[in-house]
């Protein structure tokens, strides 16, 4: 059985991801992630030493649009750097949310302190073409 996307719990999923991140509580985070990309989110904060490295300033929440499917399109202003770097960098990130098995889960990121959570390469165009099997 599967329940309908449920829009108000959305913005708590949002603020817990970005709390979580911002006080470096990424085992935390990794727990919002989509189960499939878990593994990989905290093996990067160890590589990139993200622990003590990591400094996320401030974010904000601008704009959430949620689809009939479950996916929500989640538009924030993030602000971080990273050590040995003092230069604040800060971006617009659209995050993908899905909706699965009663919550929501962060899918992907197209921009933030997090480059392991950009979105995998769609392979939309051109995928007919070098496809074997023809149309």
């Amino acid at each position: 059985m599967r329940s309908k996307p449920d829009a108000e719990e959305l913005k708590p999923a949002i603020e817990a991801f970005h709390q979580r991140a911002r006080w470096k509580d990424f085992r935390g985070a990794a727990d919002l992630i989509v189960p499939e990309r878990r593994t990989a989110f905290i093996k990067a904060r160890t590589k990139s030493e993200d622990e003590k490295d990591l400094f996320v300033t401030n974010f904000e929440l601008e704009d959430a649009k949620v689809s009939t499917e479950g996916v929500a399109e989640v538009v924030s202003r993030i602000s971080w750097y990273r050590l040995p770097s003092n230069v604040e960098k800060t971006a617009t990130v659209t995050s993908v949310f899905v909706w699965r098995e009663g919550k929501w889960w962060v899918e992907s990121q197209d921009d933030g302190p997090f480059p392991d959570l950009k979105p995998a390469p769609a392979a939309v165009d051109g995928g007919a073409e070098a496809s074997p099997h023809g149309a």
